[in-house]
């Protein structure tokens, strides 16, 4: 956990120099952090891959073309890069034609604990998403227990349909998948930082886009409330985006400014 060792006067001096959700003025504490600021990624914070990592890994459920590597991960200069590059790499599923990366704050295999998960709360991130045919960033949660559903996706965004952003919840009722979701045109998402963000409540998920509510699920039977944990990436290719084109540019970065969780305070 991001706490551990911090003491209870050391993580007050913490929470308290993070400033509060974009988007709303409650009474919040912040709970998770973390501004880039050093020179690589926090791995008492994040991983590098999904919990089946086999020194790397992909999501076959969507056919996607990339391999997350450590390597397609960087930080300087108080940025987050997630790289995707047209590269060839041989791995234990095959031959792939990209290596791309991706930072999530679950744990690999069953055992142990995740670097952090949390049970309701507000999450925001600060990033610019890159264009391009076939290029696919999101921020988004699952569960700790290393289930596909619940799935609260904060924001998605298709490479070549920058001015769109695509908000999404999956769940699953009586062993059947349910999907629910809401696409907001808004100007091009990879012509400058934007700031995510969603607010996870017993009765309602809230989505934001530079603390403006962009959409909102109010079926307090389906809102998960279990912990869960977040992942950032950067895929290419997959049955949603389709294949990069020759006017996709490699490499590609998905940048992250900082991520910040907060809990209702008291």
């Amino acid at each position: 956990m991001l706490l551990s060792g911090l003491g209870v006067f050391g993580f007050l001096r913490w929470s308290e120099k993070i400033p509060g959700p974009m988007a709303d003025g409650g009474d919040w504490r912040a709970v998770f952090a973390d501004e880039f600021s050093g020179s690589s990624l926090d791995t008492g914070r994040w991983t590098y891959c999904y919990w089946w990592n086999d020194g790397g890994c992909t999501n076959l459920g969507n056919n996607e073309l990339q391999w997350y590597v450590e390597r397609g991960v960087e930080v300087s200069d108080g940025v987050l890069r997630l790289i995707a590059r047209e590269q060839d790499i041989d791995t234990p599923q095959g031959e792939y034609a990209y290596t791309s990366g991706m930072v999530t704050t679950g744990r690999y295999g069953d055992e142990g604990e995740d670097a952090f998960s949390f049970t309701h709360g507000y999450v925001e991130v600060r990033a610019k998403a890159p264009a391009g045919q076939g290029l696919w960033p999101a921020i988004w949660m699952l569960p700790s227990d290393q289930r596909s559903t619940p799935e609260i996706d904060i924001m998605e965004m298709l490479g070549h349909a920058t001015d769109t952003l695509e908000m999404h919840y999956h769940v699953r009722v009586a062993d059947e998948k349910r999907s629910f979701g809401s696409d907001a045109l808004v100007p091009d998402l990879s012509a400058d930082w934007n700031v995510y963000g969603v607010e996870w409540r017993e009765d309602a998920i809230i989505w934001f886009l530079n603390g403006e509510e962009m959409w909102r699920f109010e079926d307090r039977r389906l809102i998960s409330d279990e912990p869960m944990y977040l992942l950032i990436n950067l895929a290419v290719g997959g049955d949603w985006p389709g294949d990069p084109d020759e006017d996709t540019r490699f490499p590609a970065s998905f940048e992250i400014d900082y991520v910040r969780i907060w809990q209702e305070a008291g």
